[in-house]
């Protein structure tokens, strides 16, 4: 049986900043770092043979930290199934400044609810599309293999994966807030 450790990326700039990052890339803030070290020691004595990231920086800079510990990981996969969710027109804006726009009904409905989107961004509902086809891929690869697989992921990607490996209901998924210090174990 393959274990998954799944982990959210350290603070960014744009999460100290309370602004939309979406598909945006911004780099990790020194409290990042530090929070992808805690990553880091907490598996340091866990096997790890394969790693994913995304394409974004902080993916990548996290998993960086983790792997550190790792010389035994064989194989780094970039796959961005498990990038953030896209919040389309909102990225690149600050909470306050949307508040201010659209009102607080609006930003609920777009920052937590489950089928609404803003303009060229994504839904939960979406973003579990995607996350289910990385999920069924990952069982299909490694399902049986003892093999341990680091996941350097966002936020809302880990709310997607939890809510499907735990079988949790949507009202669940959408009021986790995901930590930056702290991992995920699944087995598959």
């Amino acid at each position: 049986m393959s274990t998954i450790y799944l982990f959210r990326h350290g603070q960014t700039e744009f999460n100290r900043d309370k602004i939309f990052t979406g598909w945006l890339d911004s780099k990790l803030t020194s409290l990042g770092i530090d929070q992808a070290k805690v990553i880091g020691n907490l598996l340091k004595d866990i096997k790890i043979d394969i790693a994913y990231q995304t394409r974004l920086s902080r993916s990548i800079d996290t998993l960086k930290e983790v792997l550190v510990f790792h010389p035994e990981c064989r194989e780094i996969l970039t796959d961005d199934r498990m990038i953030e969710r896209s919040y389309g027109d909102l990225s690149g804006h600050t909470h306050a400044e949307t508040l201010a726009k659209y009102g607080q009904e609006l930003f609920d409905k777009w920052h937590r609810g489950w089928t609404d989107k803003t303009e060229a961004g994504e839904s939960f509902a979406d973003v579990e599309i995607r996350v289910g086809d990385f999920i069924t891929d990952l069982k299909a690869k490694y399902s049986g293999q003892n093999l341990g697989i680091a996941i350097s992921a966002h936020g809302n990607s880990i709310r997607l994966f939890r809510k499907i490996m735990e079988s949790a209901s949507v009202k669940d998924t959408v009021s986790w807030v995901i930590p930056y210090d702290r991992y995920f174990e699944y087995k598959i």
